[in-house]
C-alpha cells in the first residue's frame, strides 16, 4: 500500500459562527485518486480548498485541527503559502484560462518561478501540453487567445496550467461538470495517466465517475465524513447506512 501523501486530523473550519467541517481525519495515499463524495452542501469543497489554503483568502474563516502534506503541517505559520500551492495545485469546476494566449496561460506559472530562458520555456510549455492530453490540438495556434478554446479544451489547458509547475497533488473541484460527455472522458482519461507521478482529490457528483477513476473515496454529510475507505468496499458494502442510501440514490 502507498504511503499517506496527506494526513488530516481532527479538522474543524468555521465561517463566522458557522461550523462547516466537523473533526474531518482522512487519509490520503501517495499517488491515488481520491473522490470526495456528498450532497450538495455537505463540505466536500470547502475541504478540498483546505488542503492548499485557498480558504485562507475568505473572511472570517478559522481553522482547527492538522493537515500535514508529507508529515509537515501545512498552517504552521512558517509554511510558505505561494510555494505550497505550487506543490498542490488545483482545477475549478469552471475552465478559467486567463485572457491571454494559450502558450503564456502555460507558462504563466514557470516564468513567476523565474523561468525566462525561452527554449527552456517552450519545453515546459509543450510538455504540460502533452500531459494535459491537449498539445496535438493545439500546437498550430499557440499565440491565439485561450478563451477561443471549447470548453472540454479549457478545462484541459487549465489542467496543463497546474502540471507546467509539477505540483505533487493536484485538486480538481468538479472538473467536469460543465462538459459534455466527450470531453469528461478526455479528463477521466487524462486523470488515471498523471496517476503515475501524482496525487489527485477530485470533488463529483457522479458516481459513475468516481467508480471509473477512484482508488479511494470518502462520504461527507454535514461536514462530516460518514465513511471512507476504497472506492470497490464502499461500492460493494458500505458499513454506514447514509452511504448505502447515498449510492444508491435515494437521497443527494
Amino acid at each position: 500500500m502507498e504511503r499517506s501523501k496527506i494526513s488530516v486530523s481532527g479538522l474543524n473550519l468555521f465561517y463566522g459562527g458557522k461550523q462547516a467541517l466537523k473533526g474531518v481525519s482522512l487519509e490520503i495515499r501517495e499517488r491515488e485518486i481520491m473522490a470526495l463524495i456528498g450532497p450538495s452542501g455537505c463540505g466536500k469543497s470547502t475541504f478540498l480548498r483546505c488542503l492548499n489554503r485557498m480558504n485562507d483568502l475568505a473572511e472570517q474563516v478559522r481553522i482547527e485541527g492538522k493537515v500535514l502534506l508529507d508529515g509537515e503541517d501545512i498552517y504552521d505559520e512558517r509554511v510558505d503559502v505561494t510555494l505550497l500551492r505550487r506543490r498542490v495545485g488545483m482545477v475549478f469546476q469552471q475552465p478559467n484560462p486567463f485572457p491571454m494566449s494559450i502558450y503564456d496561460n502555460v507558462a504563466y506559472g514557470p516564468r513567476l518561478q523565474g523561468v525566462r530562458d525561452k527554449g527552456q520555456l517552450e519545453g515546459i510549455v509543450e510538455q504540460a501540453l502533452r500531459g494535459a492530453a491537449i498539445f496535438d490540438e493545439v500546437k498550430d495556434r499557440l499565440k491565439k487567445p485561450a478563451l477561443g478554446l471549447s470548453g472540454g479544451q479549457q478545462q484541459r489547458l487549465c489542467m496543463a496550467r497546474a502540471l507546467a509547475v509539477e505540483p505533487e497533488v493536484l485538486l480538481l473541484d468538479e472538473p467536469t461538470s460543465a462538459l459534455d460527455p466527450v470531453s469528461t472522458r478526455s479528463i477521466e482519461e487524462l486523470m488515471k495517466s498523471l496517476r503515475e507521478r501524482m496525487t489527485m482529490v477530485i470533488v463529483t457528483h457522479n458516481m459513475q465517475q468516481a467508480a471509473r477513476v477512484a482508488d479511494d473515496m470518502a462520504f461527507f454529510l454535514g461536514g462530516e465524513v460518514v465513511e471512507s475507505g476504497s472506492a470497490d468496499s464502499l461500492f460493494r458494502g458500505p458499513v454506514d447506512r447514509r452511504t448505502k442510501m447515498y449510492l444508491t440514490g435515494r437521497f443527494g
